[in-house]
């Protein structure tokens, strides 16, 4: 399947701010079941300073503000063609290796309630893959999707605390699950193409865990599915914060009011 893809990340503020930095995690790996044929990045308001692969083999922008600038606007566009390869991407690489995917991080600490998630499922369920689609359903049943319940430093036990959550709430928990059971398990950020529309609320997050002899598997928890040809891997991490689509900082005390528009759609 071809997907296009559009993308705006607009920032205004109600003062010019002095100084500022954004890191963009915004171009999608080519591995397997996706391949980028075109991708193009604008930006309004601010400068590219420098590009490079981080440890996880996210493609990083950094760009700095224009001075006493007011708004920055983030433009991506490009094309992606995908397959069904039923969430598996394959083998590991990168720089990373694979025992650093199975510790814990602020964000995805079992804590009692998520380790009570995972009580019984191993006699429940021996075969790994049955296993992890299992643990997806049980996650989804405890947290149901809730907008306006967590924010972006909500970590795995709040969740599941608060009862309600939405797509990266779940990827942390079942993450921070996964983990405990003596997987390796990162976070993906990237897109969904809807059934029913064009615009997306937001970017989409799942989580992968690494399963002999198959490699990183896809789960998306808020779906109850395996990622198909309809999902396009952005960036990968321990957690949100490593694969954060745009992360920074700012000087000045002005507020600042945040849009995002995406477009995601067959061609």
């Amino acid at each position: 399947m071809r997907l296009k893809i559009l993308h705006t990340t607009t920032y205004h503020f109600d003062r010019p701010v002095p100084y500022g930095l954004q890191q963009l995690r915004l171009v999608p790996k080519s591995r397997a079941g996706q391949a980028i044929l075109t991708w193009k990045m604008e930006i309004e308001g601010g400068t590219l300073e420098t590009e490079f692969t981080d440890h996880h083999q996210n493609r990083v922008s950094l760009i700095s503000f224009d001075s006493q600038a007011t708004s920055i606007v983030v433009h991506c566009e490009g094309e992606v063609e995908t397959a069904d390869v039923a969430g598996v991407t394959g083998r590991h690489a990168g720089f990373a290796p694979l025992w650093f995917f199975q510790g814990a991080t602020d964000l995805t600490r079992a804590g009692p309630k998520v380790r009570a998630l995972v009580r019984g499922l191993k006699e429940e369920q021996p075969e790994d893959i049955p296993r992890l689609h299992a643990l997806s359903a049980r996650v989804l049943a405890a947290v149901p999707y809730t907008l306006g319940v967590t924010h972006s430093a909500t970590s795995a036990e709040e969740a599941v605390d608060h009862g309600g959550g939405v797509c990266q709430d779940h990827a942390h928990i079942f993450i921070a699950a996964a983990r405990h059971l003596g997987y390796a398990a990162r976070y993906v950020s990237g897109y969904l193409m809807m059934d029913d529309r064009i615009h997306q609320d937001a970017s989409h997050a799942w989580a992968e865990v690494h399963v002999e002899p198959l490699g990183w598997v896809g789960f998306d928890i808020s779906n109850g599915i395996s990622p198909d040809t309809r999902y396009v891997r952005v960036a990968t991490g321990l957690d949100y914060r490593d694969a954060a689509p745009v992360s920074g900082l700012r000087f000045g005390s002005s507020g600042e009011a945040m849009s995002i528009d995406i477009q995601v759609q067959q061609q």
